[in-house]
C-alpha cells in the first residue's frame, strides 16, 4: 500500500475516527474535536472500511489545479514584461495593465510570484516613515479642496511636460488637473476655471505657501501688521472675490493626501503616458481628461453621490473671466490716458466723461490676453497709444459672460493649456 503523507491535524481527525470505530468516542464527541458534523463522521467512518487511513487526505492532493494557468500565459505574460517600457512595472500594476491591453488575467500575487522567479521584481520591506498627527478627513464634497503642483519629467524626456497642477477633494479624493507650461498664475487661474465650471465654488483650498498664494510679511513687519496691510496676490484676491477661502500649509505633510497622490501619479500615470506613446502636452492633457481622471476618480476616489455637496454655484454677479485676471489699479491721467506693463493706454473720445481726471479705474489682464479698463463698473473702449489697432471695448459695455452652471466649458479655454502665454502676460511674469 502506498504511504501518503499527513498533515498533524489529518493524522488528529485519523485518531478519533478510529476511537469511533473502536466504541471508546461517541460520533457526536468526535464531530466536536474535528469540528465537523456528527453525519460527516459516520460518513467517514463508513469509507474508512474501503479506504483505510488514506479516508482523511483530500482527494485533490496531488492533483493540477483547474484553476492553475497554463506555463504558455505564463511565457506570454512575462514576454510582455521583459519589453523596454514594462522595465519598472510593479506586480500590482503589470496585473492591471496585462488585463486591460492584452486581455491576460493574472493576479497579482501569482504574477508577483512570477516576476520574482523570473529576476524581474525583488520584494522589498516597507520602510517606516516619520510620523505625522492624522488629520481626519472633512466630511463635505467641495468643503476643502487641496491644491497643488508637482514639477516631474512626466514624459520621461519625450517632450518638455514638467508641471502638473491638481485639485484633490478632501473628503472624497475626487480629482482634477492639468499639464501646464509652467507653475504660474495664469495656468493656475485656468485650472481653477475648470473645476468652478464643473463643480462649481468650493468652500475653502488648501495650499503650500508659495508666493502664487501668498505674500511674505516684510523684514521686521509683526502678524498684526501685515493682516492690517491685507496684501493679496493674484490668486489670493481671485478666491475673495469668488468667495473662497485660503488654508496655508506649514509643511508638505500637512497636505499629506495630494503629496501621496503625487507620489502614485510619478509612478502610474508616467508608465500610462509611456505605454500610450504620448510625446506633446496637448496629448498628455487629453489622456488625463479622458482616460486618467476618470480611471482614477472610479478606483481610488469615494463617490461624491454619496456625501453632501458644499459647492456652491456661479451666480451671474461673478464674472470669471474678470476676477480670473491679472486685475490692477490705475489713475486715469489729465491726457485720459493710463499706464500697465509699461505701455500706455488711451481711453477712447466717446468713453471719456466729466470728473473722470485723476481717479482710480480697473484694469484686467484676461487669460486670453485681452486688457479691459473699467471704471465704475462700466468696460471702456481704450486703444494702445501710437497703435493703429483696433480699441479694445466690450460689445455691449459689460462684461461678457456665459451661464457656467448650464453645462459646457467656455471655448476660448479650447487649447488654452497647450499654447504659451500671450505677450502681456510674459511682460507681467517678467
Amino acid at each position: 500500500m502506498e504511504r501518503i503523507a499527513m498533515s498533524q491535524e489529518e493524522r488528529d481527525d485519523l485518531h478519533w475516527l478510529k476511537r469511533v470505530e473502536a466504541g471508546s468516542m461517541t460520533q457526536g464527541e468526535a464531530a466536536e474535536k474535528m469540528g465537523v458534523t456528527a453525519r460527516w463522521v459516520r460518513k467517514l467512518v463508513k469509507r474508512m472500511k474501503k479506504q483505510g487511513d488514506a479516508v482523511v487526505v483530500h482527494g485533490l492532493r496531488g492533483r493540477v489545479s483547474n484553476r492553475k494557468l497554463s506555463p504558455e500565459t505564463r511565457r506570454q505574460a512575462l514576454t510582455i514584461l521583459k519589453q523596454p517600457d514594462w522595465h519598472d512595472f510593479g506586480p500590482t500594476f503589470a496585473a492591471e495593465q496585462l488585463a486591460k491591453r492584452h486581455q491576460i488575467h493574472v493576479g497579482k500575487e501569482t504574477l508577483r510570484g512570477w516576476m520574482i522567479e523570473a529576476g524581474l521584481w525583488k520584494s522589498r520591506r516597507q520602510a517606516i516613515g516619520d510620523v505625522h498627527v492624522w488629520r481626519p478627513r472633512r466630511t463635505g464634497f467641495g468643503e476643502l479642496v487641496q491644491w497643488d503642483t508637482s514639477d516631474h519629467d512626466w514624459l520621461e524626456g519625450r517632450g518638455a511636460v514638467r508641471y502638473l497642477v491638481r485639485m484633490i477633494d478632501d473628503a472624497t479624493s475626487w480629482s482634477w488637473g492639468r499639464f501646464v507650461e509652467s507653475d504660474a498664475t495664469p495656468q493656475n487661474m485656468g485650472v481653477l476655471w475648470e473645476y468652478l465650471e464643473k463643480n462649481g465654488r468650493m468652500v475653502d483650498v488648501y495650499t503650500d505657501r508659495d508666493s502664487m498664494f501668498t505674500v511674505a510679511p516684510r523684514p521686521g513687519e509683526s502678524k498684526d501688521q501685515q493682516r492690517e496691510a491685507d496684501r493679496l496676490t493674484q490668486l489670493g484676491r481671485a478666491m475673495r472675490e469668488l468667495g473662497i477661502g485660503s488654508i496655508l500649509a506649514y509643511s508638505p505633510q500637512a497636505k499629506g493626501r495630494i503629496e501621496r497622490s503625487f507620489r502614485t501619479a510619478q509612478d502610474r500615470l508616467v508608465k500610462h503616458l509611456r505605454l500610450a506613446k504620448i510625446s506633446t502636452m496637448e496629448a498628455a492633457n487629453r489622456f488625463l481628461e479622458k482616460e486618467y481622471w476618470p480611471d482614477w476618480n472610479e478606483r481610488f476616489a469615494s463617490p461624491v453621490a454619496d456625501f453632501p455637496n458644499h459647492h456652491r454655484p456661479l451666480t451671474p454677479q461673478l464674472s470669471l473671466e474678470a476676477i480670473l485676471s491679472h486685475v490692477e489699479e490705475r489713475v486715469i491721467g489729465n491726457d485720459y490716458t493710463f499706464s500697465f506693463a509699461g505701455r500706455r493706454y488711451q481711453i477712447q473720445r466717446a468713453e471719456v466723461q466729466a470728473g473722470m481726471r485723476r481717479q482710480r479705474l480697473r484694469v484686467e489682464l484676461r487669460l486670453d490676453g485681452d486688457l479691459r479698463a473699467r471704471y465704475q463698473g462700466r468696460y471702456l473702449a481704450i486703444e494702445e497709444c501710437g497703435s493703429h489697432a483696433a480699441a479694445i471695448q466690450s460689445k455691449s459695455g459689460q462684461s461678457v459672460r456665459k451661464d457656467h452652471n448650464a453645462g459646457g466649458r467656455s471655448h476660448w479655454m479650447d487649447g488654452f493649456f497647450n499654447r504659451p502665454s500671450p505677450p502681456l502676460w510674459k511682460l507681467i511674469e517678467g
